[in-house]
Protein backbone atom coordinates (compact mmCIF):
# COMPACT_ATOMS: atom_id res chain seq x y z
CA UNK A 1 0.00 0.00 0.00
CA UNK A 2 2.51 2.32 0.89
CA UNK A 3 4.36 1.74 -2.43
CA UNK A 4 1.44 2.60 -4.24
CA UNK A 5 1.00 5.58 -2.10
CA UNK A 6 4.40 6.65 -2.95
CA UNK A 7 4.09 5.97 -6.51
CA UNK A 8 1.38 7.84 -7.17
CA UNK A 9 3.45 10.95 -4.89
CA UNK A 10 6.23 10.56 -7.43
CA UNK A 11 3.98 10.76 -10.09
CA UNK A 12 2.09 13.43 -9.53
CA UNK A 13 5.27 15.71 -8.31
CA UNK A 14 7.32 15.11 -11.43
CA UNK A 15 3.97 15.86 -13.52
CA UNK A 16 3.22 19.44 -11.71
CA UNK A 17 5.97 20.78 -9.38
CA UNK A 18 9.22 19.54 -11.38
CA UNK A 19 9.56 23.60 -12.11
CA UNK A 20 9.29 24.46 -8.55
CA UNK A 21 12.80 22.64 -7.30
CA UNK A 22 11.97 23.57 -3.77
CA UNK A 23 8.56 21.85 -2.99
CA UNK A 24 9.87 19.04 -6.04
CA UNK A 25 13.23 18.01 -3.52
CA UNK A 26 10.27 18.12 -0.29
CA UNK A 27 7.86 16.42 -2.14
CA UNK A 28 10.18 13.59 -3.04
CA UNK A 29 11.91 13.47 0.19
CA UNK A 30 8.16 12.87 1.76
CA UNK A 31 8.05 10.35 -0.68
CA UNK A 32 10.84 8.16 0.82
CA UNK A 33 9.34 8.83 4.08
CA UNK A 34 5.86 7.28 3.30
CA UNK A 35 7.88 4.46 1.48
CA UNK A 36 10.25 3.28 4.78
CA UNK A 37 8.27 3.97 7.51
CA UNK A 38 6.02 0.71 6.94
CA UNK A 39 9.29 -0.84 6.88
CA UNK A 40 11.16 0.88 9.86
CA UNK A 41 7.51 0.59 11.83
CA UNK A 42 7.82 -3.37 11.81
CA UNK A 43 11.56 -3.37 12.81
CA UNK A 44 10.84 -1.14 15.75
CA UNK A 45 7.80 -3.25 16.48
CA UNK A 46 9.72 -6.47 16.43
CA UNK A 47 12.64 -4.98 18.98
CA UNK A 48 9.74 -3.71 21.67
CA UNK A 49 8.58 -6.90 21.08
CA UNK A 50 11.72 -8.50 21.89
CA UNK A 51 12.84 -6.31 24.62
CA UNK A 52 8.75 -7.09 26.38
CA UNK A 53 10.21 -10.52 26.08
CA UNK A 54 13.39 -10.12 27.95
CA UNK A 55 11.59 -8.04 30.59
CA UNK A 56 8.99 -10.71 31.20
CA UNK A 57 11.19 -13.78 31.40
CA UNK A 58 12.75 -13.39 34.56
CA UNK A 59 8.89 -13.57 36.45
CA UNK A 60 8.57 -16.75 34.15
CA UNK A 61 11.95 -18.13 35.47
CA UNK A 62 10.61 -16.96 39.02
CA UNK A 63 7.22 -18.82 38.64
CA UNK A 64 9.11 -21.57 37.62
CA UNK A 65 11.73 -22.20 39.92
CA UNK A 66 8.21 -21.70 42.61
CA UNK A 67 6.85 -24.54 40.81
CA UNK A 68 9.57 -26.97 40.89
CA UNK A 69 10.11 -26.08 44.61
CA UNK A 70 6.12 -26.95 44.79
CA UNK A 71 6.97 -31.03 43.84
CA UNK A 72 6.45 -30.56 39.93
CA UNK A 73 8.15 -32.33 37.44
CA UNK A 74 9.83 -29.68 34.84
CA UNK A 75 6.89 -30.78 32.25
CA UNK A 76 4.13 -30.22 34.99
CA UNK A 77 5.87 -26.56 35.96
CA UNK A 78 5.96 -25.70 32.62
CA UNK A 79 2.20 -26.51 32.05
CA UNK A 80 1.00 -24.67 35.29
CA UNK A 81 2.52 -21.45 34.51
CA UNK A 82 1.62 -21.59 31.57
CA UNK A 83 -1.85 -20.26 31.87
CA UNK A 84 -0.55 -17.36 33.06
CA UNK A 85 0.14 -13.83 31.37
CA UNK A 86 3.66 -13.05 30.84
CA UNK A 87 2.49 -10.57 27.55
CA UNK A 88 4.36 -11.70 24.52
CA UNK A 89 6.04 -14.40 26.49
CA UNK A 90 3.00 -16.35 27.08
CA UNK A 91 2.97 -17.67 23.07
CA UNK A 92 6.08 -19.12 23.54
CA UNK A 93 5.80 -20.98 27.61
CA UNK A 94 2.55 -22.60 26.20
CA UNK A 95 4.64 -23.63 22.87
CA UNK A 96 7.25 -25.28 25.24
CA UNK A 97 4.78 -26.88 27.57
CA UNK A 98 3.29 -28.35 24.44
CA UNK A 99 6.51 -29.57 23.05
CA UNK A 100 7.40 -31.17 26.46
CA UNK A 101 4.11 -32.94 26.86
CA UNK A 102 4.72 -34.57 23.22
CA UNK A 103 8.11 -36.09 24.58
CA UNK A 104 10.71 -33.34 23.09
CA UNK A 105 13.23 -33.01 25.17
CA UNK A 106 13.79 -29.70 27.72
CA UNK A 107 17.00 -29.30 26.02
CA UNK A 108 15.62 -28.85 22.10
CA UNK A 109 12.69 -27.18 23.27
CA UNK A 110 14.84 -24.37 25.14
CA UNK A 111 17.17 -24.12 22.14
CA UNK A 112 14.14 -23.61 19.76
CA UNK A 113 12.93 -21.44 22.32
CA UNK A 114 16.14 -19.10 22.30
CA UNK A 115 16.22 -19.39 18.07
CA UNK A 116 12.60 -17.90 17.79
CA UNK A 117 13.26 -15.27 20.34
CA UNK A 118 16.72 -13.92 18.84
CA UNK A 119 17.53 -12.51 21.96
CA UNK A 120 21.42 -12.20 23.01
CA UNK A 121 20.40 -11.95 27.20
CA UNK A 122 18.07 -14.77 26.82
CA UNK A 123 20.39 -16.94 24.46
CA UNK A 124 22.71 -17.08 27.45
CA UNK A 125 20.41 -17.92 29.91
CA UNK A 126 19.22 -20.76 27.73
CA UNK A 127 22.87 -21.88 26.92
CA UNK A 128 23.67 -21.66 30.53
CA UNK A 129 20.44 -24.04 31.76
CA UNK A 130 21.18 -26.66 28.73
CA UNK A 131 25.14 -26.97 30.09
CA UNK A 132 23.65 -27.17 33.89
CA UNK A 133 21.26 -29.45 32.49
CA UNK A 134 24.16 -31.68 30.83
CA UNK A 135 26.18 -31.78 33.98
CA UNK A 136 23.50 -32.96 36.19
CA UNK A 137 22.90 -29.33 37.87
CA UNK A 138 19.84 -29.14 40.03
CA UNK A 139 17.46 -27.46 37.46
CA UNK A 140 15.48 -25.60 40.04
CA UNK A 141 18.27 -24.11 41.74
CA UNK A 142 20.13 -22.61 38.03
CA UNK A 143 16.79 -21.12 36.89
CA UNK A 144 16.85 -19.03 40.15
CA UNK A 145 20.46 -18.45 39.78
CA UNK A 146 19.07 -16.89 36.57
CA UNK A 147 16.40 -15.66 37.18
CA UNK A 148 18.76 -12.76 39.75
CA UNK A 149 20.74 -12.70 37.32
CA UNK A 150 18.27 -11.43 34.45
CA UNK A 151 16.57 -9.12 37.05
CA UNK A 152 20.21 -7.26 38.11
CA UNK A 153 20.27 -6.69 34.22
CA UNK A 154 16.81 -5.17 33.87
CA UNK A 155 17.47 -3.38 36.78
CA UNK A 156 20.72 -1.35 35.35
CA UNK A 157 18.85 -1.31 31.78
CA UNK A 158 15.86 0.37 33.95
CA UNK A 159 18.80 2.89 35.97
CA UNK A 160 20.35 3.84 32.47
CA UNK A 161 16.99 4.61 31.13
CA UNK A 162 16.68 6.95 33.19
CA UNK A 163 19.85 7.94 33.40
CA UNK A 164 20.13 8.88 29.92
CA UNK A 165 16.77 10.58 29.52
CA UNK A 166 18.18 13.69 30.07
CA UNK A 167 20.57 12.77 27.20
CA UNK A 168 18.17 12.45 25.03
CA UNK A 169 16.45 15.41 26.04
CA UNK A 170 19.75 17.04 25.83
CA UNK A 171 19.73 15.51 21.98
CA UNK A 172 16.49 17.07 20.92
CA UNK A 173 17.45 20.77 22.37
CA UNK A 174 20.43 20.74 20.42
CA UNK A 175 18.68 19.64 17.28
CA UNK A 176 16.22 21.87 17.48
CA UNK A 177 18.93 24.87 18.27
CA UNK A 178 20.55 23.67 15.14
CA UNK A 179 17.45 23.78 13.15
CA UNK A 180 16.92 27.31 14.61
CA UNK A 181 20.64 28.56 13.47
CA UNK A 182 20.02 26.77 10.03
CA UNK A 183 16.44 28.80 9.44
CA UNK A 184 18.24 31.56 10.53
CA UNK A 185 21.02 31.77 7.84
CA UNK A 186 17.84 30.97 5.54
CA UNK A 187 16.37 33.94 6.38
CA UNK A 188 18.74 36.77 7.43
CA UNK A 189 21.89 35.77 5.78
CA UNK A 190 20.98 34.72 1.94
CA UNK A 191 19.18 37.89 1.44
CA UNK A 192 21.97 39.70 2.47
CA UNK A 193 24.23 37.98 -0.45
CA UNK A 194 22.02 38.89 -2.92
CA UNK A 195 25.01 41.61 -3.84
CA UNK A 196 27.28 38.08 -4.61
CA UNK A 197 28.07 36.95 -7.92
CA UNK A 198 26.68 33.28 -8.04
CA UNK A 199 29.27 32.30 -10.65
CA UNK A 200 31.93 32.38 -8.03
CA UNK A 201 30.15 30.28 -5.62
CA UNK A 202 28.63 27.63 -9.24
CA UNK A 203 31.36 28.63 -11.60
CA UNK A 204 29.39 30.74 -13.45
CA UNK A 205 26.71 27.83 -14.76
CA UNK A 206 23.89 28.94 -12.60
CA UNK A 207 22.42 32.93 -12.98
CA UNK A 208 22.54 35.01 -9.73
CA UNK A 209 19.15 34.62 -8.44
CA UNK A 210 19.38 31.06 -7.98
CA UNK A 211 22.05 31.69 -5.35
CA UNK A 212 18.96 31.23 -2.54
CA UNK A 213 18.04 28.05 -3.98
CA UNK A 214 21.82 26.85 -3.86
CA UNK A 215 21.42 27.59 0.03
CA UNK A 216 18.51 26.17 0.67
CA UNK A 217 19.24 22.96 -1.12
CA UNK A 218 22.47 22.56 0.91
CA UNK A 219 20.50 23.92 4.62
CA UNK A 220 17.72 21.04 3.95
CA UNK A 221 20.31 18.65 3.11
CA UNK A 222 22.27 19.30 6.60
CA UNK A 223 18.83 19.12 8.31
CA UNK A 224 18.02 15.54 6.91
CA UNK A 225 21.96 14.47 8.27
CA UNK A 226 21.37 16.09 10.93
CA UNK A 227 18.26 14.86 11.91
CA UNK A 228 19.05 11.07 11.06
CA UNK A 229 22.26 10.68 12.43
CA UNK A 230 20.97 12.80 16.02
CA UNK A 231 18.24 10.39 16.35
CA UNK A 232 20.16 7.19 16.02
CA UNK A 233 22.21 8.41 18.68
CA UNK A 234 19.43 10.18 20.83
CA UNK A 235 18.11 6.22 20.42
CA UNK A 236 21.41 4.34 21.04
CA UNK A 237 22.00 6.75 24.24
CA UNK A 238 17.91 5.88 25.45
CA UNK A 239 17.64 2.36 24.65
CA UNK A 240 20.72 0.84 23.70
CA UNK A 241 19.63 -0.16 20.29
CA UNK A 242 20.46 1.81 17.27
CA UNK A 243 16.97 0.31 15.69
CA UNK A 244 15.14 2.33 18.91
CA UNK A 245 16.86 5.34 17.18
CA UNK A 246 15.16 4.86 13.89
CA UNK A 247 12.05 6.54 15.36
CA UNK A 248 13.93 9.88 16.63
CA UNK A 249 15.88 10.32 13.54
CA UNK A 250 12.26 9.94 11.86
CA UNK A 251 10.59 12.53 13.70
CA UNK A 252 13.68 14.73 13.60
CA UNK A 253 13.91 14.56 9.76
CA UNK A 254 10.49 15.32 9.70
CA UNK A 255 9.55 17.61 11.96
CA UNK A 256 12.83 19.82 10.38
CA UNK A 257 12.09 19.48 6.92
CA UNK A 258 8.26 20.89 7.92
CA UNK A 259 9.71 23.90 9.95
CA UNK A 260 12.02 24.68 7.80
CA UNK A 261 10.10 24.69 4.08
CA UNK A 262 7.04 26.82 6.27
CA UNK A 263 9.54 29.28 7.99
CA UNK A 264 12.75 29.30 6.01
Amino acid sequence: MSGVVTALTLVVNFLYFIEIPNLFSTINIVAIFIVAFPAVSLKYMDYRKKKRVEEMFPVFLRDFVESVRGGMTVPSAFKNISVNDYGPLTYYVKKMSAQMDWGIPIEKVLLKFSKEVNSILIGRIVSSVIESHRFGGNLADTFEALSNTALEVERLRSERSLYMHSQMITGYIIFFVFLGVIIGLGRFLIPSLTGVSASSLTGGTAPQQDLGLEYKSVFRNLILIQGFFAGLAVGKMAEGAIVAGLKHSFFMMFVGILVFTVAG
